[in-house]
């Protein structure tokens, strides 16, 4: 039972840093420097990168996690 708590937990952190990131990248100074620099600010990156891969262990932890 413990291990499906911590895994909906993870799951949950995970998409709402993703979506943090992501609300981030559409932010007016964010897209400026995206149309000179062809790319989003670290931050806004590392923050999508990190809550996809904790959202991740989440969904693994919750399908193929044992009792």
């Amino acid at each position: 039972m413990n291990k499906k708590i911590i895994g909906i937990v993870l799951l949950a952190v995970g998409i709402a840093v993703f979506f943090w990131g992501y609300n981030m990248t559409q932010s007016v100074g964010e897209e400026m420097k995206e149309a000179f620099t062809g790319s989003f600010s670290d931050k806004a990156t590392w923050l999508m990168i990190g809550g996809g891969a904790v959202g991740l262990i989440g969904l693994l932890q919750l399908v193929i996690g044992k009792k």
